[in-house]
């Protein structure tokens, strides 16, 4: 299979390092998968930094690409050259919120290479151990046998809530509802998993989820760029007096009259005196 022989250099660490938990730490393998979870995600706190950083930029910045897109709705080139432009002038990376999990596919998939062989590879060098995991379920067993189904309900309840969490910089809600239903899409697929792969993702989904609580109380959040108002009026230019002495430009001026733009004249209007008659008015 070309996948596996592409994950093969993972998969040799991946089983070192479970066999270095469980022989040197004294871990049985479920926890020892329980803490690979652990090591990985302190490997990726740099890379989660920077992802919390990156969705405060996009929900601060939000308005103003909302306006971008309201702007260039009609063609759609012009409207994805100007987000990327506004996106290297503002310092955002918008693919930084999937890093940690991009990064985290190949382990999955390598991790599942590694449990499936696991009774004929890794098992048989340590026969006095035990493959259970709380007494629910046995990490090599499928997902739907014994217990493996409750831990696919706290899955999915994981899932929700880190997805609901990560995808708070969304501008549309579709994009967030359909996120949020990937994980009930991907259950009849995850039945057959073998359960140590379940083990791996909902630990992960647990730490996502608290990463991301923890974060949003430590972290300061960043201020908002300064909003202008189309209702605050421009200043008027300040001009100057016959004299050459500063004075107010709008006071200054004339104002025009109705009908033919000419100044009108201040001061009293003078009366016409028609020739041998009364004064005309």
């Amino acid at each position: 299979m070309i996948v596996a022989g592409i994950l093969t250099p993972i998969e040799d660490v991946l089983t070192e390092v479970l066999i270095w938990l469980h022989d040197s730490a004294g871990l049985t393998w479920a926890w020892s998968i329980v803490a690979l979870v652990v090591v990985v995600r302190l490997l990726l706190v740099p890379l989660a930094i920077k992802q919390i950083h990156s969705m405060q930029s996009l929900q601060l910045h939000a308005p103003e690409m909302k306006a971008i897109q309201q702007r260039y709705k009609s063609d759609r080139q012009k409207q994805s050259e100007e987000l990327m432009k506004f996106y290297r002038e503002n310092k955002i990376n918008p693919y930084a919120s999937c890093l940690p999990i991009v990064l985290q596919i190949p382990i999955f998939i390598a991790l599942f290479f590694v449990l499936r062989d696991f009774d004929d590879e890794i098992y048989p060098r340590f026969p006095e151990s035990t493959l259970e995991w709380l007494n629910l379920v046995d990490i090599t067993d499928d997902t739907s046998a014994g217990w493996g189904p409750l831990l696919l309900v706290v899955y999915v309840v994981s899932q929700l809530t880190s997805t609901w969490l990560m995808s708070t910089s969304m501008q549309s809600n579709a994009q967030r509802y359909m996120l949020m239903a990937l994980p009930v899409f991907f259950i009849p697929f995850i039945l057959s998993f073998p359960a140590g792969l379940m083990i791996y993702w909902l630990t992960t989904n647990l730490w996502t989820t608290g990463q991301g609580i923890v974060t949003r109380r430590l972290m300061p959040r960043r201020t908002p760029p300064p909003k202008k108002s189309s209702r605050t009026p421009p200043k008027e230019p300040v001009g100057e007096t016959a004299d050459g002495e500063p004075g107010e430009a709008t006071a200054a001026r004339p104002a025009k009259t109705a009908g033919s733009g000419a100044p009108s004249r201040s001061g009293p209007r003078r009366v016409k005196k028609k020739r041998g008659g009364r004064p005309r008015r």
